[in-house]
């Protein structure tokens, strides 16, 4: 019954939507792909709001729901039919009577089920499609036969591009990088490749120096170059090549929008990425937290640990060496590749990391994969819950430890956080999921 309720405000939703745009008209980018579109859409964002009036999704609205409701700039109304009544009058009006409205939409699409794309474009003509990553495995495969299938299903925002339109692709991805030869249209493409059009050197992390004396990361600074120009973007407050990602694609998007280079630039560097997302935390005992704990999949969850390797270990004076810990929770919808995704981040958590916990049932293979690459048992732990796991964590860290917690929605991978931040009061502005909807959950 609650699905027959939310399809019809859906479909009620989607139609008034419909109108909205053939009304005012705006231009739109489209954000898909398997990895960053969050993240990427928010610099698009920050990008294109130098030059254009904007309006972009918010959280990760991108679904049968979500997308309606950005286009209508409406809020989620979660299990209220008052507040969904009172959207749909809302959106009568805005679509048939509203007056002031965006210049630009940028929406993220997302794809959990076959069809979902195609139902998108039925409706959305996009002037530009950005597509981020797939990745080998990607998320949501789950309810696929493949992860071709998946791939074939998020391609068909391809036909949905307005002729005149511009397709910008990830050229750190083949398989992203593929769907130039069938576009045919103008391409931009962008990341961390010589001859991409957006050229972004990997980023350089940025240290200050703690009160203790400790050297802490405290974010990153990437270089983007396109032709003979040539920009430095400095971010606080985060880290991974998940920046560099939503950087250069943003720069992109604020090419095909006649944005001038310079403008694009300065937009840049007033972007926060989104809570939950490679995020830098105080933790409990001068520890050092990497919040990642929005979502996983196999390769964010890569990257991740890649960053933590990354990051200095050594301290100032005679200080000792940092030990990196990673807490890391299910991975959720990949079907039959589920053993075997985490077995693999598991083996290479286990080589970079001192000590390695885990959250969930599935992730008992992420502790076995550690144990096989000769992580010493004592120092590979498993937990169900992920407040247990942070509660546990509170005895463990020391002064000067590197943290990273990740795992799939589904885990409340933020609750282990909410157990060894510094200032758990702050918890709401700070973490991913705070709202009172998912505190009874």
């Amino acid at each position: 019954m609650k699905s027959f309720f939310k399809n019809i405000i859906a479909a009620i939703l989607r139609s008034e939507a419909r109108v909205a745009l053939l009304r005012h008209r705006p231009k739109i980018v489209a954000v898909v792909g398997t990895v960053g579109k969050t993240s990427t859409k928010d610099a698009i964002f920050a990008a294109l709001s130098r030059k254009y009036f904007v309006r972009k999704s918010e959280r990760s609205f991108n679904g049968e729901l979500g997308v309606p409701l950005t286009v209508l700039g409406l809020a989620n109304a979660w299990n209220s039919p008052f507040a969904w009544a009172w959207n749909i009058i809302r959106g009568a009006w805005i679509a048939l009577f509203g007056r002031q409205y965006p210049e630009w939409l940028v929406l993220e699409l997302g794809v959990d089920r076959p069809l979902d794309m195609g139902k998108m474009v039925a409706w959305i003509k996009p002037d530009v499609a950005l597509i981020t990553r797939f990745g080998i495995i990607p998320v949501h495969v789950e309810f696929f036969a493949s992860p071709e299938h998946l791939i074939a299903e998020k391609m068909k925002i391809i036909s949905g591009l307005k002729k005149e339109g511009t397709l910008i692709l990830n050229a750190d991805d083949e398989k992203v990088l593929d769907l130039k030869n069938i576009w045919g249209g103008k391409t931009i493409t962008y990341g961390s490749e010589d001859d991409a059009d957006v050229h972004a050197d990997n980023p350089v992390i940025v240290y200050s120096e703690s009160l203790a004396g400790r050297r802490q990361a405290q974010g990153v600074n990437i270089s983007l170059r396109h032709g003979s120009h040539e920009y430095a973007v400095h971010l606080r407050g985060t880290l991974g090549k998940s920046s560099l990602y939503a950087i250069s694609g943003a720069f992109a998007v604020g090419l095909a929008a006649d944005v001038p280079l310079q403008a694009i630039a300065q937009g840049l560097e007033k972007f926060s990425p989104p809570r939950g997302r490679m995020r830098i935390l105080r933790g409990i005992k001068d520890t050092l937290l990497i919040d990642d704990t929005y979502n996983s999949s196999p390769v964010a969850l890569l990257h991740a640990l890649e960053t933590l390797s990354e990051l200095e270990g050594t301290f100032a004076g005679d200080l000792p060496k940092a030990r990196k810990i990673a807490v890391l929770g299910d991975m959720l919808e990949l079907g039959k590749f589920t053993r075997e995704e985490h077995l693999k981040a598991g083996l290479f958590a286990g080589s970079v990391c001192d000590i390695v916990a885990t959250v969930g049932i599935r992730a008992r293979d992420i502790a076995e994969g550690a144990l096989q690459s000769g992580l010493s048992e004592k120092n590979v732990y498993q937990f169900e819950d992920s407040r247990e796991a942070g509660e546990f964590l509170q005895g463990l860290l020391e002064e000067g430890d590197i943290v990273l917690v990740k795992g799939s929605q589904g885990i409340r991978a933020e609750r282990v956080l909410e157990e060894i931040m510094a200032d758990p009061e702050k918890k709401h502005s700070l973490l991913v999921r705070q709202g009172p909807e998912w505190a009874r959950r």
